[in-house]
């Protein structure tokens, strides 16, 4: 039975998700959730990958806000627009982004997926790490939109080696991102220099550098083993929530794989916006 279960779900894949061309993988700096409503150089980047992109068939993010104790996929015909913060104007409050989800392919995900167990989700819905973003890409809502959780008891590797699964889906039309941000660090924001363009700390700018280099040369150990590549690196990330799903996007990458990097911007001293498209 569990045999022809997997055969029928791959013969699902096959039959559904058919593209002649491998999609890109994306990691996106998503920021503040104003981003999600505001035009500025940001979101307009987002929209113009909206342009650029042959149009996928599904949308599934690996957001810095959903953290789980084992690793789901969003399963439901209408994922909610979850509004995870406090304190911003009504306007962002109000928005719905109603785009549809995909129980079929959502299934199809714990077959792919066999180094870790894959539950269904039907409660969870699209956090601002997704929403805020991927509107901007798609505002008609046109695309079905799904999130895969990062199990926070995992570490790096664990989260590499199971992405590393999904390879298979970028040439099933289907766009995996990464959404989260490099460097995070909350605690140390200069919220005076929030208006100062590419303000950045002298330790944000120099693991922006290392990060980048370390993606250029295709060096994932080193990225994997954040800790040990220097001071820097813990203060640029004190906890790993926002850097996780650019391990997630690395894991995807080919050695033909063409990288690009844009919004590589610091804000507020200690965060960055920068983010890779790869392929």
């Amino acid at each position: 039975m569990l045999h022809s279960s997997i055969n029928s779900i791959h013969h699902f894949l096959d039959s559904n998700y058919e593209s002649e061309k491998k999609l890109p993988v994306l990691f996106i700096g998503h920021g503040s959730p104003m981003n999600g409503i505001e035009v500025n150089e940001f979101s307009t980047r987002w929209k113009n990958l909206g342009q650029e992109i042959e149009k996928p068939v599904a949308v599934i993010c690996i957001s810095a806000h959903w953290l789980t104790r084992g690793t789901f996929v969003t399963a439901m015909d209408f994922p909610r627009t979850i509004h995870d913060f406090g304190g911003f104007p009504k306007e962002l409050y109000d928005v719905n982004y109603p785009a549809k989800g995909n129980p079929e392919l959502a299934k199809a995900i714990p077959s792919i997926v066999t180094k870790a167990t894959v539950e269904l989700d039907h409660d969870w819905g699209l956090d601002h790490g997704t929403w805020t973003v991927v509107r901007h890409m798609y505002p008609d809502a046109s695309i079905p939109v799904l999130q895969l959780s990062i199990d926070y008891s995992k570490p790096a590797q664990y989260h590499y080696d199971l992405a590393k699964e999904l390879y298979s889906l970028r040439k099933k039309g289907v766009l995996i991102i990464g959404s989260g941000n490099m460097v995070h660090n909350l605690r140390m924001v200069a919220w005076d220099k929030m208006n100062e363009p590419n303000y950045g700390f002298d330790w944000a700018m120099e693991m922006n550098a290392v990060f980048k280099e370390k993606i250029i040369s295709h060096d994932h150990q080193a990225l994997i083993r954040y800790e040990t590549l220097n001071k820097a690196a813990m203060l640029a990330i004190p906890t790993p929530d926002h850097y996780y799903p650019l391990i997630y996007t690395l894991a995807l990458q080919d050695e033909k794989d063409e990288i690009q990097f844009f919004n590589d911007k610091a804000v507020a001293g200690s965060l960055t916006m920068t983010s890779v498209r790869i392929g």
